[in-house]
């Protein structure tokens, strides 16, 4: 064992893009658990958009990150000793690790041991935040119903591939993925059953959907905000629902966000726009990850993890996340 504990630190708050000055490295001894404590390694990281929000000084649903303080995030780390009745040596926990190398797992800080058979990667996947946002962003908050035209932004990253092949099983009438660059719409396309794809770095977003849902979207669900949910507003159906997952291409510069030009699109298709947080389902997480079991077995889903390697790459790894350098979900293995 190491004997010491890398912390990365919020040094200052960003301004565009997470760079070297907003992430310090600094270290400590290894923390030792006391009653009712475990000691554990941090092994995977899961790299989510809602880390850069947390970063800047703006009230959400969890406060922002402090200054000083580790970086906030999710993630698995292995029991090394332990102190505690539920957690025993070699176990592998999920919870709020940070970006650190060692944590102290307790009773009050939430940590889950992960199911047998359940690997670190498919636990911060399909298995985590990323698959139940999916699942009942579809189906609880989106209420997708047979024969729906679902649109998909941001359907390559780890989400909206994810949303895309619920869609499918559920029995929608056609999955539209909108990712950019080719490659990404073939795989999504090739892999995954998206029935069509629009690339946005290429293509026309407000041409191709009038192309593709002529009779308009059903269900639209947002991982992008800005300009694409302002062309899928312009293309809504009668009683569409749209539903706000994330809106990523404002996370780096909030100053320039203007609000949708098409959004009276709303009332006269009598639509639904809906946002929504995950954290509300915490107590329905069992019977998603059941149903998505179930679809891996039967190879009905697919699960696929963009690995970084390295702590210290965990600031670069973020930033693929708004430069498009990612296929699916980003984990950083420490």
């Amino acid at each position: 064992m190491a004997d010491r504990n890398r912390r990365l630190v919020l040094a200052e708050r960003p301004s565009g893009m997470v760079d070297e000055q907003t992430v310090r490295v600094e270290e400590s001894d290894v923390p030792q658990p006391g009653p009712g404590e475990a000691l554990a390694r941090v092994r995977y990281l899961s790299i989510d958009p809602t880390i850069r929000t947390w970063m800047d000084d703006v009230q959400g649903y969890l406060p922002p990150i402090a200054l000083d303080e580790v970086v906030r995030g999710a993630g698995v780390a292995e029991v090394l000793e332990s102190n505690a009745e539920q957690y025993r040596p070699g176990d592998l926990l999920f919870g709020f690790t940070g970006w650190q190398d060692y944590v102290l797992a307790s009773e009050a800080t939430g940590y889950q041991a992960l199911p047998k058979g359940v690997s670190a990667t498919l636990a911060l996947n399909l298995f985590g935040v990323t698959g139940m946002t999916a699942y009942f962003g579809l189906i609880d908050v989106g209420q997708m119903q047979e024969g729906d035209v679902v649109v998909v932004s941001g359907a390559a990253g780890a989400t909206g591939s994810t949303v895309g092949q619920i869609a499918k099983i559920k029995g929608a009438g056609k999955v539209i993925g909108i990712a950019g660059g080719e490659r990404k719409c073939s795989w999504i396309a090739d892999e995954l059953g998206f029935d069509a794809t629009i690339d946005y770095k290429s293509e026309n977003v407000a041409a191709r959907l009038r192309e593709l849902a002529p009779d308009g979207i059903d269900l639209y669900f947002d991982n992008v905000g800005g300009e694409i949910l302002d062309a899928c507003l312009g293309q809504l159906a009668l009683r569409g629902r749209i539903v706000l997952c994330g809106a990523i291409s404002g996370y780096n510069d909030r100053a320039s966000a203007r609000g949708p030009v098409n959004y009276s699109n709303l009332i006269t298709k009598r639509g639904r726009m809906q946002g929504f947080i995950i954290l509300d389902y915490l107590d329905r997480f069992p019977e998603a990850q059941a149903d998505i079991a179930g679809w891996l077995s039967t190879g009905e889903i697919k699960s696929a993890e963009h690995i970084v390697a390295g702590l210290e790459n965990a600031p670069e790894a973020l930033n693929l996340l708004f430069t498009g350098g990612n296929t699916g979900k980003v984990i950083v293995e420490v």
